[in-house]
C-alpha cells in the first residue's frame, strides 16, 4: 500500500478478489513489524477463510508465510492443518523466521525452491513449480 509514493502498509488479495489490510502505520496493534500494527482481524477473516480447499484436489496458494501473518494463531493451525490434509500449496515463506516458519520449512512434505531475481519472472522457473505439485 502507497500513498504519494511511499509505503504505508501491506494489503491482502485473495484470488477470488476479497480485499483487506494485512498491516499499516494507522493500525493500532500490540502486533507490530517495525513501524506497521498487524490487522489480526483482515488475516482471520479474509486471509484464513481463502486457504481452506473447497475441492479434494484444490491447490492452495499461500502468499506468504511470514511474521504478520504468523501473529496470527488461526493463520498458523490452518497452514499446517492444510499441510496435514496434503492439499497441493504453492507458497512463498520467510527466508528467516521464528521456531514455526523454520518447522514448516523442516517439513518432509515441504520442497523449498529459492526465488531469486534472476528467476522471478521466469516463465519457465513458474513451469517447473507448477510440475512439482503433480
Amino acid at each position: 500500500m502507497r500513498e504519494k509514493g511511499r509505503r504505508t502498509g501491506f494489503s491482502i488479495t485473495t484470488l477470488d478478489g476479497k480485499k483487506g489490510v494485512l498491516a499499516h502505520r494507522n493500525i493500532k496493534s500490540r502486533f507490530k513489524v517495525g513501524k506497521y500494527g498487524v490487522s489480526l482481524h483482515d488475516i482471520e477473516h479474509i486471509a484464513v477463510p481463502s486457504m481452506t480447499p473447497s475441492e479434494p484436489d484444490e491447490v492452495v496458494v499461500v502468499d506468504e508465510v511470514g511474521k504478520m501473518e504468523c501473529f496470527s494463531s488461526l493463520f498458523r493451525q490452518t497452514l499446517v492443518k492444510v499441510l496435514d490434509a496434503h492439499h497441493p500449496l504453492i507458497g512463498s515463506i520467510a527466508q528467516k523466521g521464528d521456531k514455526f516458519i523454520e518447522k514448516i520449512k523442516a517439513r518432509d512434505d515441504v520442497l523449498v525452491v529459492p526465488v531469486t531475481e534472476n528467476n522471478r519472472d521466469s516463465p519457465e522457473f513458474f513451469a517447473r513449480l507448477l510440475s512439482m505439485i503433480h
